[in-house]
């Protein structure tokens, strides 16, 4: 199928062949006509299935509608966006910049950690679509400098991040102040007891679609895993990085303090990285997905929330520096190498108390993650195996639901703590 065959107007599809984009994802084809149609969408598909197109060429195509047939200029904001992280935020404005380059549709974003007094006076000028990361919204809100009574159409972005990360009251409260009458697009990688309770919630007899199960994106991936201790990690990464053929990598920690300690550690080997986290400056972030994006580092050092919205094209290599305690975050975090068809390889290095998560993953993707025993830091345990056969898909779904609802009961007590502020700091 081409994107011609979806109905899109001519100045969309002039600037989808100047992207070169010919022919739409699953999950494009299948969401692009029900937003045509006005209709409600509850789609649950992950980061690098182009969902941000799926919904902002619609998006676009229904605004430029709107406005050839509007006897007065509106001024209002029509569209609003919600993600849960800044660079998602920029980087799905990025795509309404391109997608909409001949419409005249205008857009803004915005998000936190930056002075708003240039935010503020771009919406005083008038905006159609707004994307918005939720913290920065509410304040400006409150503030009197947006007004959402007149959204038509309401995306929520990344559902189930925006419930990691604590914003999910602040979700509910943006959703308070928008029109009991809108559209509403509801976009989740995963779909928790309370996602879908809060999808079921704010969407009106909505159509589904589901592409790419989270469980076959491991299926693409090239994956090996490393037994190591974890005093060898560091040791082990630069060993690996050595490799010239490790183009770039992008390196996932568990905190914000451990990525600026291997970030340093990789920059005294002489190899060249950057770290991404919740307490780096705007600016510091964006100089480093630019800098890793043009090649300048070759090697990104994230924490998962930070990486969210992380899009880089013909990503080598992916690099668990420790290992995720929910299997599905694991599968998220690998496809981000291998996509459009490309090659990619995950390496894991996997320390003792690693080891159950790993067997959780393996069951989840339903394969054994080939281990690399010729490396010069082997673990000191004698019996490490962390691989199993593949199980039925039943039992895998109820492993990685167990194992979501274990995390989310033993991560409630710190999430809710401190207010939106303290929230915002654990990116």
């Amino acid at each position: 199928m081409s994107f011609e065959k979806l109905s899109l107007i001519a100045p969309i599809l002039r600037a989808l062949e100047t992207q070169g984009y010919h022919t739409p994802t699953p999950i494009q084809s299948q969401a692009i006509p029900i937003v045509l149609q006005k209709r409600d969408l509850l789609a649950c598909a992950q980061t690098g299935t182009g969902k941000t197109a799926a919904f902002s060429i619609p998006i676009l195509q229904l605004l430029y509608q709107e406005k050839q047939t509007a006897q007065v200029p509106d001024r209002h904001i029509k569209t609003l966006i919600l993600t849960p992280t800044r660079e998602l935020a920029i980087q799905i404005a990025e795509n309404i910049r391109d997608y909409g380059a001949h419409t005249g549709i205008k857009h803004l974003v915005i998000f936190g950690g930056v002075s708003p007094q240039t935010q503020i006076q771009a919406l005083r000028h008038g905006t159609d679509i707004l994307v918005a990361t939720p913290g920065r919204l509410l304040d400006l809100w409150q503030q009197g400098h947006i007004n959402l009574r007149y959204i038509r159409q309401f995306v929520l972005d990344e559902a189930d991040r925006m419930l990691d990360m604590g914003f999910i009251h602040d979700v509910k409260r943006v959703i308070t102040k928008l029109p009991e009458k809108r559209q509403t697009l509801f976009f989740s990688a995963t779909m928790p007891a309370e996602i879908a309770g809060l999808a079921n919630s704010i969407l009106t007899n909505p159509l589904k679609v589901a592409v790419t199960p989270v469980s076959s994106t491991a299926e693409k991936v090239e994956q090996r895993l490393y037994h190591v201790d974890k005093s060898s990690k560091r040791a082990l990464l630069v060993h690996v990085l050595k490799d010239a053929s490790i183009s770039s990598a992008l390196v996932f920690t568990r905190t914000k303090h451990g990525a600026d300690r291997v970030a340093k550690e990789l920059n005294k080997a002489q190899i060249a990285a950057s770290a991404i986290h919740g307490d780096k400056s705007q600016n510091a972030r964006q100089r480093a997905l630019t800098d890793f994006k043009a090649g300048r580092i070759r090697v990104l050092v994230a924490t998962d929330i930070a990486a969210r919205g992380i899009d880089v094209d013909n990503l080598s290599h992916v690099i668990n520096y420790e290992i995720p305690n929910v299997p599905e975050t694991y599968v998220h975090r690998i496809g981000r190498t291998g996509r459009a068809g490309a090659s990619g390889i995950a390496l894991s290095f996997c320390e003792a108390e690693e080891l159950p998560y790993v067997k959780d993953i393996a069951k989840l993707i339903a394969q054994e993650i080939p281990v690399i025993k010729d490396h010069p830091f082997p673990a000191s345990q004698t019996s490490v195996t962390a691989t199993v056969k593949p199980v039925p898909a039943v039992q895998m779904r109820q492993s990685s639901s167990q194992q979501v609802a274990a995390k989310k009961r033993n991560n409630r007590p710190n999430r809710w703590r401190g207010g939106r502020g303290n929230r915002q700091q654990q990116a």
